[in-house]
């Protein structure tokens, strides 16, 4: 049986309506304080308490059946989440207006602790602690998904230092923009380049095109990630153009966190263990997969996608779409490669295309994801 998640007071009381003894209940860093009283007039049987406070209070109301996980002191994290961050809550602590408050932030808290404790550690707190809060995401990212159709969730993968001022900058958030307004649900990894591109298009789906050019001029100001403005410029495009009408998802990771995550995500899932965030990514991306320009990281997703749709891992494959003829065919030849992998039945049931054009490449994902309707 699925376990019933709650995580604030009023979700408890609604419960707690018909008295008696709750079962298969799972309180996800709840604070049970405020209701203290309300929880002390039923009994718990197989429930799971994970963190939390009060929870101590509430021993003698629980049957053999249940399970306390207890809270992790000491962390800038929660190792028990009850959702997915947003830009507010991974940026708790930036100052609109002061650059430099960004060391003072939540995201980059944790990233110095992650440091300090180190990438690989073997203090079995930390790496259980971690492991708690990646599991968090990942509850997380599948109650968000739920209301999804999985060929309408569609990935951009590409290059993390590919500047703001870049071409394929703009073409990635005009096919981000139209595939959104048509349905798409855009997921990348969260981060800089052409995955802020991703989540800028998403962002300023259903506005007119001029204010796109004029939220492009604005970033312009600060073209690399590495430059000192990157995330205030971000925050000034967003309060310009506030509460967008879509939503979009970002996963982005602790392991490349000198890489700040782009606030233009509705919904991140920041994972502190990458190869469970990179095969995430691949994974919920059933409407297909777009690669912009990247180096050796979007090569490997290359390649990791690839093997997905070999394999029908998942019942069927999957668009592998190619923005830049030029890049991906001289620059970069991989998908030279793969043409002749597949004639030489290397790979099977690769669904390849490459393009320049926006349109082709909103128009090859929504023809695939129209297949089932």
């Amino acid at each position: 049986m699925r376990y019933t998640e709650i995580d604030n007071c009023e979700a408890l009381r609604k419960a707690l309506e018909a008295g008696g003894t709750l079962r298969h209940y799972a309180f996800q860093g709840m604070d049970f304080h405020p209701c203290m009283e309300a929880a002390r007039q039923c009994r718990f049987s197989d429930c799971l308490f994970l963190g939390g406070f009060g929870v101590n209070e509430l021993k003698d109301r629980m049957d053999e059946t249940c399970s306390v996980f207890p809270r992790f002191h000491g962390l800038p994290f929660r190792a028990f989440r009850s959702g997915l961050y947003n830009a507010k809550s991974l940026y708790e602590g930036y100052r609109l207006g002061d650059p430099d408050s960004y060391k003072d932030c939540f995201d980059s808290k944790v990233y110095e602790h992650y440091l300090a404790a180190g990438k690989q550690t073997g203090d079995i707190k930390e790496t259980l602690a971690r492991i708690l809060h990646d599991h968090s995401m990942n509850d997380g990212l599948d109650d968000f998904l739920r209301s999804f159709e999985d060929r309408s969730i569609v990935g951009i993968m590409g290059g993390h230092g590919l500047s703001r001022c870049d071409e394929s900058y703009r073409k990635v958030v005009m096919v981000s923009k139209k595939l959104t307004e048509g349905g798409s649900l855009m997921v990348s990894g969260g981060g800089p380049g052409a995955m802020e591109a991703t989540h800028l298009g998403a962002w300023m789906a259903g506005r007119p095109d001029s204010e796109v050019e004029e939220a492009l001029e604005m970033l312009a100001a600060a073209p690399s990630y590495k430059d000192r403005l990157w995330l205030e410029t971000a925050f000034r495009v967003m309060e310009r153009f506030p509460s967008p009408k879509y939503v979009s998802l970002g996963v982005p990771t602790w392991l490349y966190g000198h890489e700040p995550a782009t606030p233009f995500a509705t919904h991140i899932a920041k994972y502190f263990d990458n190869s469970t965030r990179e095969d995430s990514i691949l994974t919920i991306s059933k409407g297909g997969v777009i690669y912009s320009p990247g180096s050796a990281g979007t090569m490997q997703e290359i390649f990791q996608d690839a093997v997905q749709n070999h394999y029908l891992s998942f019942g069927y494959a999957s668009p592998m779409v190619f923005l830049g003829k030029e890049f991906w065919t001289e620059e970069m030849p991989v998908y030279r490669l793969m043409q002749y992998l597949i004639e030489k039945g290397k790979y099977n049931n690769l669904l390849l295309s490459i393009t320049d054009s926006v349109d082709e490449i909103v128009s090859t994902i929504e023809d695939f994801r129209d297949q089932q309707k």
